[in-house]
């Protein structure tokens, strides 16, 4: 078969992908530029003088942890260094999820799911579907990094600037579009696809940090170093953005090659057998209902906890970080009589929250793919009832949200207390986080609820989790009505350690969060299964 061949069909198969996944692309063009705008507005105004740059620049230059989590520190003396260095690694990490989850979503999961077999039946060539999926995923990473670009610009940054760092957005979403293609040949199952894709983005990461905290030379052994090499508003440098535009090209390359030497719906890698006899565990809906889900678990788990370690990292420094910045000083320090450090401990613990909330919609939504993908017929053919099923996959997001926050917790009170020489934050700090679980466990009914009522719809808790991270993280740098900010039950909760302890708002979350989960129950028992 010739490579035209190969492509046949490649213009229908966009089209229809395009139509079924629209409602997906559009949240995610649409959130990815509006948090790293957002944040970038918000930066903008808390550094209104050069005085403040220089503050900030200084603190900043000589702190690894810092480095380590935002990025480079490059032209940090700049309105332009500080916004990339605030949100640069934040966006970039975003916009490589997006290429991941996407690119996973039309190929692979559409091989799992039979459908790819299907399509395949009819006159299309055999690369068709991966060049349709890649060519879809490629316009969302060019309109999202078009769109911070040109929003950048009318944020009156400069443009040569804007557009570097633009196109650095579109170079990393590619790059990771592409390793997650040539994954998907490997592996048979879209959960590892993910899951290796994913490992990749943290290994990139830590190389990413510790080339930045070094001399710069493990940074070229991560995509999201190669694409900082560039230096938005630091002295911009085209000439990097070469590497991952070659990477991305030699990847096609590699995917298409591999995908020829293996059969439709299977990987190049045999998945390995299981054990003859499986886990007594397994034969009840809990047991398989947490040994799906615990990879997941211990992810999410070990992100947060490695994000509480970086800002509890700072926390001992905090006061004389804004010392001479009183915008910053007042955007942190937001309960009365509560010292600057326990003021940004109760905002890391908040980021730490938001990020844990991203698990719990997950592990709920689970439901949802378990559905989708078949999986739950055989289950509920059982003498398993719909409620047990469902119940067992809540009980694991609900506790499982625990888990998650009291990492964040450990790492951040680990962090701080080894700073401080004071352990006894560790504790202290556990309980903070885990004080958030109301707020997880309210989302965690919203999304039960989607799932019964309009299950189609279930992507909707998703765009809940968006608001709640604008809320939280620049509700009050952009001075949103307090109606707005009210929609976000982490605004409900007493942002410890600054706040005083109350019960009465967490109380009623939950149960918000349980009336929530029992009417989607209730729906998932009336309405068809699939």
């Amino acid at each position: 078969m010739t490579l035209s061949n190969d492509q046949t069909g490649t213009a229908v198969l966009t089209r229809l992908i395009l139509r079924r996944e629209r409602v997906r692309i559009l949240i995610w063009i649409t959130a990815v530029p509006l948090l790293v705008l957002l944040t970038a507005a918000s930066v903008k105004g808390l550094y209104s003088t050069q005085h403040d740059l220089d503050v900030a620049a200084e603190a900043s230059e000589g702190n690894a942890a810092a480095i380590a989590f935002n990025g480079p520190a490059q032209g940090l003396d700049t309105l332009g260094g500080e916004v990339a260095f605030q949100v640069g690694t934040f966006g970039l990490v975003l916009v490589a999820l997006m290429s991941t989850f996407m690119t996973g979503r039309q190929t692979r999961a559409e091989e799992e799911a039979g459908r790819a077999e299907m399509i395949g039946s009819l006159p299309v060539g055999g690369h068709a579907n991966a060049t349709a999926a890649l060519l879809v995923v490629s316009g969302m990473n060019v309109i999202v990094g078009t769109v911070v670009a040109v929003g950048l610009i009318s944020l009156d940054l400069p443009v040569e600037g804007s557009v570097v760092f633009g196109a650095s957005f579109c170079a990393l979403g590619l790059v990771f579009a592409v390793i997650t293609l040539v994954v998907a040949q490997i592996s048979e199952n879209t959960r590892v696809v993910h899951g290796t894709t994913g490992a990749v983005l943290g290994v990139a990461f830590v190389l990413r940090a510790v080339g930045d905290i070094g001399d710069g030379t493990a940074s070229w052994f991560s995509p999201i170093g190669w694409v900082q090499k560039a230096r938005p508003f630091a002295g911009e440098r085209w000439w990097p953005l070469l590497v991952p535009a070659l990477f991305t090209v030699a990847a096609v390359f590699l995917a298409h090659a591999l995908s020829d030497r293996r059969d439709l719906g299977a990987g190049l890698v045999p998945p390995r057998p299981g054990p003859p006899r499986a886990a007594r565990s397994l034969g009840r809906p809990l047991g398989l209902a947490l040994r799906l889900q615990r990879g997941s678990l211990i992810g999410w788990s070990c992100g947060v906890f490695l994000t509480g370690l970086a800002y509890g990292w700072v926390a001992d420094d905090v006061e004389d970080f804004v010392a001479d910045n009183e915008a910053i000083a007042d955007l942190i320090a937001g309960y009365g009589g509560a010292s600057l450090t326990d003021s940004y401990l109760s905002q890391s613990l908040l980021v730490v929250a938001l990020l844990g909330a991203g698990y719990t919609v997950q592990s709920v939504l689970r439901l949802r793919g378990e559905e989708n993908g078949l999986r739950a017929e055989p289950v509920l053919a059982t003498p398993v009832s719909r409620s047990r099923w469902v119940a067992s996959h809540l009980i694991v997001a609900l506790a499982g949200s625990v888990v998650v926050l009291a990492a964040g917790g450990l790492g951040t009170g680990l962090a701080y207390g080894l700073t401080s020489a004071d352990l006894s934050q560790v504790l202290r700090l556990i309980g903070s986080a885990v004080g958030y679980a109301p707020a997880l466990w309210l989302l965690a009914g919203f999304a039960t609820a989607l799932f019964g009522l309009v299950p189609r719809g279930a992507a909707a808790a998703w765009a809940a989790l968006v608001l709640c991270f604008v809320v939280g993280l620049l509700g009050q740098a952009l001075d949103l009505p307090d109606g707005v900010r009210d929609i976000s039950p982490f605004e409900h909760i007493p942002h410890l350690p600054a706040a005083d302890v109350s019960l009465t708002a967490p109380v009623f979350l939950a149960a918000l969060g349980a009336a929530l989960t029992a009417a989607g129950l209730a729906a998932f028992r009336r309405r068809d299964v699939g």
